[in-house]
Parts: C-alpha cells; structure tokens; sequence
C-alpha cells in the first residue's frame, strides 16, 4: 500500500526547475537553481534588487530561455521544441505583470477577452458571457467591462488584469509585484481576493514581492534568492533557520506570521 509520502513524491510537481544557470555576456545570475513548486502551493519568491527573481519568473513562464538547465510545468518543458505542446502548457497559467500590462487602446472587456479570442474556438456571445464572469469573480461590474485603461484607478487596473489571467481558467498564476503601487487597504483587499479565488479553484501561484504583508497574507511557502543562488525555501520556519544576511535582514523589519506551514494556512 502507497503512503501519503509515496504519493507526494510521485506526484508531477506544477513547476521543476533544473540546474537551471542563467548568464547576460559574463554576469552571471543564477547558479544550479533547483526548485519544486507542488499544486495548490503559494510560493513567495524573494531576494535583493539584482538576484533574478524577475529573470527567474520570466523562465519559468517560457518568456527566456536558461543558460543552462530545464524548466518544466506539469512534466513538460516549457520550451518544448513543438509548438503545439508549447502552447498547450502555456494555456495552463495566466501571468499577472507588475503594472498590469493592459492593453490601453482596448476596453476593458476587450482586455479580458483578448485571451479567449486567441483560442478561435469560442463564438462572440460565449467570449462576452465569459468576460462577464471573470468580471464578477474580480468584484467589478458589467458597466466596467466598457472603460478604457486609462479610466481605471490602479487597484482596478490589477484587477482587470487579474481578470485576463484567469481567462483561461489557468492551474497555475504568476504574480510579478501583485500590489506594488497599491495603497495599504488597497493592497489588503487585492491579497484578501486573489486567497478566495485560489481556495476557490484551487491554482498553484508563483509570485515574486518585496512586501511582507503580502507574503504573510498569501505565501504558503517561500524561496529566497541570493548569492546568485536558491539559499532557501520552505516554511516560514525553515527559511528563518537559515543563518544568511539577506533572510536576516530582509525579515528584520517584520516577518510573515508563523502561522505558514507545510502545504498551507
């Protein structure tokens, strides 16, 4: 009979990244980068200004390719030689960008929208009831959908974003900087969501932030990048039990509560 453990390590992991070094000419960013990102995990992934987290998220999404290394979503690379299976891993996340990359001569709803018309098998009537619900699942309104980007305040426009990245009802969502620029109850309510949904359907993210609150309201996990390398990732606890400067520093003006644990809240 298989345990709980068996299956766990037999399970395909939602993100595997490889030995994964990544070079710009002579700068090296990352060293052997090894990480595992189950389903259903939230994973806060920090480090100093320079250490690739944003290098590192862009990888893992397939906008750059490693130097050297794999990087795989649900047990396939996601630089896959065919187009076909490239595309098909690419449909199973949604990506949020730090500013919300809306584009601003579309309306909202066409924002939305702009995922779902890039599968060419929808008919228009299916694509607007669709965007109506993504709406709905981001607390905005039918009457939204018709403002334009720059009509939006910057609380909405991460929620119309956030919209487009759940268009294609996604397994996995990346998070680049979810509430920068966010005032406090703004950024509070942006966290409070984006937890309901995922309890809700139950999606992996990946997601890189400076903000400590935000971390303590998401992260299940965490991986901390620095030296070039992965020096930690785990628990709240088994990251704070590593003895490096950027952990101590980093945590030193207020830490993620300790109520992260394995697996969860």
């Amino acid at each position: 009979m298989s345990t709980n453990a068996d299956a766990a390590t037999t399970t395909v992991p939602a993100i595997e990244i490889r030995g994964v070094w990544t070079r710009f000419g002579d700068n090296v960013v990352h060293r052997d980068i090894d990480l595992r990102i189950d389903a259903g995990q939230i994973v806060g992934l920090v480090g100093g200004s320079g250490s690739g987290k944003t290098t590192l998220l862009r990888e893992i999404v397939g906008l750059l390719a490693p130097s050297q290394g794999t990087v795989k979503l649900f047990g396939q690379d996601v630089l896959d030689a065919d187009p076909a299976r490239r595309l098909a891993v690419r449909r199973r996340f949604g990506m949020l960008f730090q500013q919300g990359a809306l584009f601003s001569a579309l309306s909202v709803h066409d924002n939305i929208a702009f995922p779902l018309r890039e599968l060419r098998c929808l008919d228009e009537e299916t694509i607007h009831d669709l965007v109506l619900l993504k709406l709905a699942m981001v607390e905005l309104e039918p009457r939204h959908g018709r403002l334009m980007p720059a009509e939006l305040s910057g609380g909405m426009i991460k929620r119309v974003a956030l919209a487009r990245a759940l268009s294609l009802e996604p397994e996995l969502l990346v998070l680049d900087e979810p509430t920068a620029g966010l005032d406090p109850d703004r950024s509070a309510n942006f966290v409070k969501l984006i937890n309901t949904l995922q309890h809700e359907l139950h999606f992996t993210v990946v997601m890189v932030t400076h903000d400590i609150d935000t971390l303590n309201g998401l992260a299940t996990r965490l991986a901390v990048l620095a030296d070039q390398r992965l020096v930690a990732h785990g628990t709240t606890a088994d990251v704070l039990a590593v003895d490096h400067p950027f952990i101590h520093n980093f945590f030193a003006a207020g830490r993620p509560a300790a109520t992260i644990e394995q697996g969860g809240h």
